[in-house]
């Protein structure tokens, strides 16, 4: 499999640099679309008619490919965000206690290259040079691939985002990143041919979408958002408590949406009662997170959760918090209060939102 990595700093106008590097990164086998005969198959992509188009440096991106991307061009694939997980990020960014600031970390593992490896005191996101990463350019391997979020590219050459919507939300909100911030990602297909009612036809077969809106209400893509950043989404209080979850009472397995299933789980099965939560007190955001995991892993694993997704195709835990007790691994690392020398995601929320006036 072939993957591209383009120059994340350059301008996409015209051909994308390439770089080849040989790695056996496991793709969604849907990826087959993109093969020739396929629908979406590639040999027009680049014709000359298309060059002018609004998004056309991405309509040479093959399935496979680790394709620069403004961030500031991808149209989401769902309609609202867990507010709160924004938040940690945002928190972790501007309060952070971490020797390198986390959002490097999680700018280089986006770009399929770990973590951040060094960055100067005054390193910022939008200057490439101010911080490096574990993995250069041309050596990602089969895991680092893995972990980056996803891209569909559109009718015009649009790319449309399949996973990264709170990760990229994050970059768009920090001072700086915003729209013009570039970061790479893995190119699930290119559905560009198609006419829009087939793309969406497609993307909706292949469960690339998720189109509820925070109360179960169906969401026509017309509605979507048409840029990451918080102002475009609506809030879902349920994907953002089954965000502090991870680990605790699920484990992600690359299935975009998968807190989505889980949290319509929530809000329709009402496995526990939320009445007494409050999003804004650390010990009932923790005790709504210790029941709600509670309940995911009590679930038999061939339970039907949402979508006809069952509980192990959700990534349910088989042991709470992993067989660990309450004082320890995931659950004890969640607990941590700011003062913490390593606060836990709940207390960087809490206190960025206090920070900001949110809370």
């Amino acid at each position: 499999m072939r993957f591209r990595s383009p120059s994340r700093r350059a301008s996409m106008v015209g051909a994308a640099l390439a770089v080849v590097v040989g790695a056996g990164a496991a793709v969604s086998a849907s990826v087959a679309l993109a093969a020739p005969g396929a629908p979406g198959q590639r040999p027009s992509f680049c014709d000359h008619d298309n060059r002018h188009t609004p998004f056309a440096q991405y309509l040479c991106a093959e399935s496979g490919d680790l394709l620069d991307v403004r961030i500031g061009d991808v149209h989401p694939t769902q309609p609202s965000l867990g507010y709160d997980e924004v938040y940690y990020k945002l928190g972790r960014y501007t309060l952070g206690k971490d020797a390198i600031n986390k959002k490097f970390d999680d700018w280089c593992e986006a770009d399929g290259r770990v973590e951040a490896a060094s960055a100067s005191p005054d390193a910022r996101l939008d200057d490439s040079s101010s911080f490096t990463c574990e993995l250069p350019v041309g050596a990602e391997t089969a895991d680092s691939i893995a972990a980056m979020k996803t891209v569909v590219i559109g009718p015009g050459g649009e790319p449309f985002l399949t996973d990264g919507h709170h990760t990229l939300t994050s970059f768009y909100e920090t001072p700086d990143g915003g729209a013009d911030l570039h970061v790479r990602l893995r190119v699930v297909a290119n559905l560009s041919t198609l006419t829009r009612q087939d793309f969406w036809a497609e993307m909706r077969a292949h469960k690339w979408t998720y189109l509820r809106d925070p109360q179960g209400n169906a969401v026509t893509v017309n509605k979507l958002p048409t840029s990451v950043g918080l102002a475009h989404f609506t809030d879902d209080k349920y994907r953002s408590v089954l965000y502090f979850g991870r680990d605790i009472g699920y484990a992600q397995n690359g299935l975009p949406f998968q807190e989505f299933y889980w949290g319509s789980w929530l809000r329709d099965r009402e496995p526990i009662d939320l009445a007494a939560w409050n999003p804004n007190d650390q010990a009932s955001y923790l005790a709504t997170v210790k029941a709600l995991t509670e309940a995911m892993t009590a679930l038999p694993k061939d339970a039907v959760v949402d979508s006809g997704f069952t509980a192990a195709e959700l990534g349910a835990l088989s042991q709470w918090n992993d067989g660990k007790a309450v004082n320890k691994g995931e659950f004890d690392k969640l607990s941590k209060p700011y003062s913490d020398a390593k606060p836990g995601k709940i207390a960087y929320t809490l206190e960025y939102k206090r920070a900001q006036g949110l809370a």
